[in-house]
């Protein structure tokens, strides 16, 4: 998060690809689910990833703020490649890995601009509750007040 951080404040805005694998300096950059995203086929460009984020410096929050969220999903050989990279193969028995696995389920591309965390940007709001209503725990709300953050 450090270094997205650094690379948001200084361009505004970053494309991060291959979000779940190992960035460059070898570290995980997030904690993706190895049976989503495909975060580890090499892409036209070399990289691993056909997934990736749009992050944006965030002035009110005063950090990297991630805007969407967009890939290409896991075929079969991904699949299997991050599970055992992860060590959960034992995933494989559950009910939608089993249909991947045996081309019962179509390939798919997902993602798109979150509305409300856009909303909270172009707002300049610093937490998605004042932009759509949610029920939020007791605490946050008091802590939310106290800062003069007013939920809906």
């Amino acid at each position: 998060r450090e270094r997205e951080n650094k690379a948001a404040a200084k361009f505004g805005a970053i494309f991060v690809i291959g979000i779940g694998g190992e960035l460059t300096n070898g570290e995980k950059h997030d904690g993706r689910a190895p049976d989503y995203d495909d975060w580890s086929t090499v892409n036209s460009d070399g990289f691993n990833g056909l997934n990736g984020d749009i992050i944006l410096w965030n002035d009110v929050l005063q950090c990297a703020f991630e805007l969407s969220s967009m890939g290409i999903r896991v075929d079969k050989e991904a699949l299997q490649r991050q599970l055992k990279e992860e060590k959960e193969e034992k995933r494989l028995e559950l009910y939608f890995h089993k249909r991947l696995m045996n081309d019962t389920l179509p390939l798919s591309i997902g993602g798109g601009i979150g509305q409300s965390r856009l909303c909270m940007f172009y707002l300049r709001k610093a937490h998605i509750g004042e932009i759509q209503a949610s029920i939020w725990p007791e605490d946050m709300r008091k802590e939310c007040e106290e800062l003069e953050i007013h939920l809906i």
